[in-house]
């Protein structure tokens, strides 16, 4: 557990949460401040702070579980489909790594809420950026 964690607390029990879904590797919860009702925040049960912090053996069984649960949102919730979503440190607000789970329904006003789009400047750009990335991919 890390120290002063809030997602640690809830996964050892100390701290009070509506769990709708609970295994060996995760726990999902309602988020107290949902965007709409039904949204969810799976954690895995180890402390990381970040996707990359996550061990690699992690990452398939967390994200079956996010698969499993998005599925559920939507045919439970008779919802229109799911954002699926994680903050690594940029807007995280507690820094134990959770995937949000949202209901969204066609026309529910968050059309371009998280994000404001744009384009690059030229070609030169996109591929500075391009080699940038896949020069740390072989790093």
């Amino acid at each position: 557990m890390a120290p002063a964690c809030r997602f640690c607390e809830i996964v050892e029990g100390r701290e009070a949460a509506v769990t709708v879904y609970d295994d060996s590797v995760s726990i999902a919860f309602l988020d107290k401040r949902p965007l709409f009702p039904g949204h969810l925040l799976l954690i895995p049960r180890t402390h990381s702070e970040t996707l990359t912090d996550l061990p690699p053996d992690s990452v398939e069984p967390l994200f079956l579980n996010a698969r499993l649960l998005a599925a559920a949102v939507e045919k439970g919730l008779a919802v229109d489909g799911t954002l699926v979503l994680i903050n690594n440190r940029v807007s995280q607000s507690v820094p134990h790594l959770h995937i949000h789970v949202i209901p969204r329904r066609r026309k529910d006003g968050l059309r371009g809420f998280l994000w404001p789009r744009g384009s690059y400047r030229d070609e030169a750009e996109m591929l500075a950026v391009r080699d940038a990335i896949a020069a740390a991919l072989r790093t």
